[in-house]
């Protein structure tokens, strides 16, 4: 909606206010005072109402509510004494007193504006694709010549959120505009229509850079995830690279867990595609059977809501591959096409998702077919190179493949990108395989153990623990371990081990083999 007074149009669509059709310059909290106003002209508003609206009835003084008038009064070119626009009633409020009319939208700028506007809409609300906005960093303190960094790293944090396909990212034209300290998000949601918002502070004293970072759910004000980072000024630009990555990651797996838990508040038939794909995810990597058809029938959920949804035809195609790599169906075959066909489905919508090339690729390692998995994980790094998973299960496949310390590298990168990863277990496995191959089996023994002992880690990641302290002539741990395996899955086999984890390298398959059948597998 248009309003027409004077000179002046406020466009509530777009969030602007216009003079002469040129944009204002105008605070987030300014401006919701002046379109409460506008909306209301037809009478007068008590400071009750207005410390309602604006402030959600906190503590402030009349004070703040008098400097935001002035401020307003200042844009309009209007004052205390001839109050053209805005008139105070003395003891009771104010009143917007100029004649306010609504313009039509022309349908061409409709047309135009309508479906983005309708994405923000949406993505500010309880559902669909969320949007973020990265504003600037504060200065704390002289940064001297290392200051550019307080809008350097936010700019290239908005490039490389833009690459996870899945977020709707807040261009920096729009969100740069915002650079008030004492700003609240919540306004700042509302005008960039932006659920979350990823705000920080940056602070050299001597030679040492502090770095903060805060992820800001806008609807609530509440912090979802905040971070402190700190480094050498001297090694500024390796200090940055790291900075970028670790956020980025950690962006990846909290923006997921903070949808999924406010998905749990809704009933299950109603949650939307985004909310039903969201939980299924949570049910996805805990790796049993109860869990995993749960999480497929939030995927199919979100896929009938949805047929276009990319990455809900991936969550289907995860929970194929679950079924198929730890042997929950008779079917393993008919399950590995499956996953493909889902991924394939996923592909055709959305080619440059990361998760969806994830998918593809691990469809290909079940069949054993590394060299097609490492091609699709490869595009999927090379789509989101700070893609802690796809990092994790490319490291797994060179490890299979025989090119260890590669792997071993990416795995590190991994860990270090996502310590809170809900397959950081599979990660540590992982870094266990690398010492394998190169008879490091005191070493393989030691992050097996890391591996076996994390949450959520599932059955086959105790036959690792077990294979390792079996290289390591442990035979009392080892027994202990395999007995856990028994325990958990009796019908676990030799085959179903080498299904899971096709291992190509034959001095490597010849060491695992024996020590398998040293098991009694």
């Amino acid at each position: 909606m248009i309003y027409h007074f004077g000179m002046f149009e406020l466009d509530l669509r777009r969030f602007e206010l216009r003079y002469n059709g040129e944009p204002c310059s105008l605070e987030p909290q300014v401006f919701r005072l002046l379109a409460f106003l506008v909306e209301n002209h037809e009478r007068l508003v008590s400071r009750d109402e207005i410390f309602e609206k604006l402030w959600d009835n906190r503590v402030v003084t009349d004070a703040a509510l008098s400097s935001r008038i002035k401020s307003l009064r200042r844009v309009l070119g209007d004052d205390g004494k001839t109050q053209r626009f805005i008139k105070t009633i003395h003891g009771k409020g104010f009143r917007f007193v100029a004649e306010a009319r609504v313009v039509r939208v022309p349908a061409s700028a409709d047309r135009s504006g309508g479906e983005e506007s309708d994405q923000h809409e949406e993505a500010a609300g309880t559902g669909g694709r969320p949007a973020i906005a990265v504003l600037p960093f504060r200065l704390l303190g002289k940064a001297g010549p290392y200051d550019a960094i307080a809008e350097g790293l936010p700019h290239e944090l908005i490039a490389e959120l833009a690459r996870l396909r899945w977020l709707l990212v807040i261009a920096r034209g729009s969100s740069f505009r915002f650079r008030d300290p004492d700003l609240d998000l919540r306004d700042l949601g509302h005008l960039l229509q932006a659920r979350y918002c990823l705000a920080g502070s940056v602070e050299v004293s001597a030679k040492q850079l502090v770095v903060t970072a805060e992820l800001v759910d806008t609807r609530s004000n509440e912090v979802v995830w905040g971070e402190r980072y700190a480094g050498h000024v001297d090694e500024l630009h390796t200090f940055r690279e790291d900075i970028r990555s670790r956020i980025l990651a950690s962006l990846e797996i909290q923006i997921p867990l903070h949808e999924a838990a406010a998905a749990r508040l809704t009933v299950t038939e109603n949650l939307d595609a985004w909310s039903a794909y969201h939980l299924g995810l949570q049910h996805v990597y805990r790796f049993n059977r109860k869990d995993s058809e749960q999480a497929a029938r939030l995927f199919k959920q979100a896929v009938q809501q949805d047929p276009g949804f990319a990455r809900a035809h991936a969550g289907l195609s995860f929970t194929h591959f679950q079924a198929a790599f730890l042997h929950q169906t008779d079917d393993v075959a008919g399950e590995i096409l499956r996953a493909r066909e889902c991924s394939q489905r996923a592909i055709d919508i959305e080619p440059l998702d990361p998760f969806v090339n994830f998918t593809m690729g691990r469809s290909y390692w079940l069949e054993g077919d590394l060299e097609h998995a490492t091609a699709w994980l490869e595009r999927a790094t090379s789509l989101s190179p700070n893609y802690a998973q796809g990092l994790y299960a490319l490291a797994w496949t060179n490890s299979l493949s025989g090119a260890e310390l590669l792997g071993r590298e990416r795995v590190d990168f991994a860990m270090r990108l996502s310590p809170l990863d809900p397959l950081y277990y599979g990660m540590l496995g992982t870094r266990s395989f690398t010492h394998m191959a190169r008879g490091e089996d005191a070493e393989a023994v030691e992050w097996a153990e890391r591996a076996a002992n994390s949450p959520g880690a599932h059955v086959l990641i105790d036959l690792i623990a077990a294979v390792a302290h079996t290289l390591n002539d442990n035979t009392k741990r080892a027994a202990e371990w395999a007995a856990r395996v028994r325990e958990r899955k009796p019908m676990l086999t030799r085959d179903d081990f080498f299904r899971a984890f096709p291992v190509a390298s034959e001095p490597m398959r010849t060491r695992v083999t024996q020590a398998l059948q040293t098991l009694g597998y």
